[in-house]
Parts: structure tokens; sequence; C-alpha cells
């Protein structure tokens, strides 16, 4: 879907017949392939990958993405700015072709084909297992807070950025930049974190880190600095792809395998789903009380998501539980 959408915006370029209207559809068919495939990829890696080594194939899964978030921006970029859009769009529909020649050389093992079902009935069993179950609930909740208070500062931080800190253009995609870099650091370390400490306190350690990156922004109302700024955005990439590799990984361990695609349907669902509202919150909040309101409030978020964590029995983990089959 995602193919079809970057040839699609291609063939409009290159035709002079860009709208709206048109833009809109195709963005739309592309968000559909982005979402399948987010669903569908934690539900297909632990029939492809021994339970023993799920955290490293999670954390190298994250490291590609996190490069691919990092580095495919500027190369876009510079793309558009050397030979013009269709251009980029030629060479997204490229990557996501070769994407596709990948996945289709992929041999997953034979399973069981179960009954057809309604979708609701579907996403129904997945949420009740989530909200049943004491170490999915409270991954599930730190997500839908985290989300919701990282939207409220995405609204907030650029005309924050620019206004209060007094940073250029330049500097804002400086420290928007350092979100990439703790991204990529994060991947790389979370399998050594991984193996120095207890399970739950690796967990942990990503909705901790929040909190002392949304201080850090918090601190820029005091001291102005646009380095401290990139320092909390650096923590903000860290710390938090620290969290989706343990998450993940523990989520793929305690599911039960005919569940997998269902339960990742709920956390893709909840996390994603309240981004609009996270936005919605901190355009609301800084029309009536300002950017400043906005740090605030998304740090009381971040605080709330991290005490979900510290309360819960995954703090306690010093193992991943036994698989569940």
């Amino acid at each position: 879907l995602r193919l079809l959408a970057f040839l699609g915006l291609l063939a409009v370029v290159l035709a002079g017949e860009v709208s709206i209207a048109l833009l809109a559809v195709l963005g739309c068919l592309g968000a559909i392939g982005t979402v399948g495939f987010s669903v569908t990829a934690p539900a297909l890696t632990p029939a492809l990958v021994p339970r023993d080594q799920l955290a490293q194939a999670n954390g190298r899964l994250e490291l590609a993405r996190s490069v691919a978030f990092a580095g495919g921006p500027a190369l876009a970029g510079s793309l558009v700015a050397w030979a013009g859009a269709s251009a980029a769009f030629v060479l997204a529909a490229a990557l996501s072709a070769a994407a596709l020649v990948l996945l289709l050389r992929l041999r997953e093992p034979a399973r069981p084909r179960a009954a057809p079902r309604h979708v609701m009935l579907e996403l129904r069993d997945g949420a009740a297992l989530v909200w049943s179950h004491p170490l999915l609930r409270p991954i599930f909740t730190t997500s839908v807070v985290w989300n919701i208070s990282w939207f409220v500062l995405q609204a907030a931080y650029v005309p924050y950025a620019m206004r209060l800190l007094g940073l250029d253009a330049s500097g804002v995609g400086f420290t928007l930049a350092a979100y990439g870099a703790g991204m990529v650091v994060g991947s790389l370390v979370a399998r050594r974190i991984m193996g120095a400490v207890a399970f739950g306190h690796a967990i942990a350690l990503g909705p901790f880190v929040s909190v002392l990156a949304q201080s850090t922004m918090v601190l820029t109302l005091v001291l102005p600095w646009g380095v401290l700024a990139g320092c909390a955005l650096f923590l903000f990439g860290a710390g938090p792809i620290i969290w989706t590799i343990t998450s993940t990984t523990l989520r793929q361990t305690v599911t039960p395998d005919a569940m997998l695609a269902r339960v990742s349907a709920i956390f893709l669902t909840g996390g994603w789903g309240v981004r609009p509202l996270g936005a919605a919150l901190g355009g609301l909040v800084g029309a009536r009380w300002g950017e400043t309101a906005c740090l605030v409030l998304a740090l009381a978020g971040f605080v709330l998501q991290a005490a979900v964590i510290w309360v819960s029995q995954l703090r306690r983990l010093q193992v991943l539980p036994a698989p569940t089959a």
C-alpha cells in the first residue's frame, strides 16, 4: 500500500495534478499500509526468532528504525533541494519496493488457520487480555499516558523554542536532530543495559528518563539555553527507545502466540490513537495559557506514566517471565 501511495504521488506530481484531495487519499492509503505493518511486525518476530533472542532482534529492528528516523529527513531534504520533489518520491517508491521484496522472501513457520471472526470480536478479545494481564495493563497505560504527554510537548515546542529560547530554524532543527541521535544511542546500548540490570529496572528506565528529559526541558524556563533543550530531546530519544525494546520483548513473551496480532493492534490503537488528543490538548492549553503551561502539563503527564510503572509488578521483575505458548 505504501508503494502504491508513493507511485501515485509520483504520478500526480509528474502530471501536474496535485490537489489536497488527491494528497489526502494517497496519504490515507500510505497510512493504512504503515499501520498494517506496525501491527503485524511485532506479531511476526516471535515466529522468526527464538524466544531467548527476542531482545536482540527487537534492538536491531529499533536501531534500523532509529537510523532511518534520524537520517531520513535530512536525506529527503537534500534530495529535494538537489533534484526536486519527484526524485524523493522515486526513492521512496524504490525503497518501499525493496522492502516488499524482502518481506515476500520471509519464510514464516506454518501455523493453524483460525476460524474467521468479526474484527470487533478480535479486538475485544485483545483488549480483554491486555486489561486483565498484570504486566500488559501497566505497559499499555504507560504507553497511552506517555504519548499524550509527548504530543502536548510537541504542540508547544517549536513556537516555544523560537519565541522564548530565541532559536532560529536551524537551531530548532539541531535540537530535533538530537532526538534522532538519542534514539540511535538508546538502540545501541539497550541490550547491554538489559544484561547488566534486572529486567524490571531496564523496562522502568525509559519512563523515568522521560521524567528527567521533561524536567530538563522545564529547566529552560529558568535557563533559556538551546543546548538544554537539545539535551532534553536527546534523552527523549534514548530513554523511550529502550522502553520500546524492553516492553515489546516482554509483550511478545507473555502474550499467547494466537493473540499477538490482536494485542499489537490494541497497543497501536491506544498509543497512536491518543496522539491527536495530546496535540489538541497541547494546542488548547498553549492558546489559553501559553507554551509554559504546556511544558508543565507535559511534565505532570510524564510523572504519571513513571508512577504507573513504579507501583506495578513490572519494576520488580528480575528476568523475563517464562514464555506463554
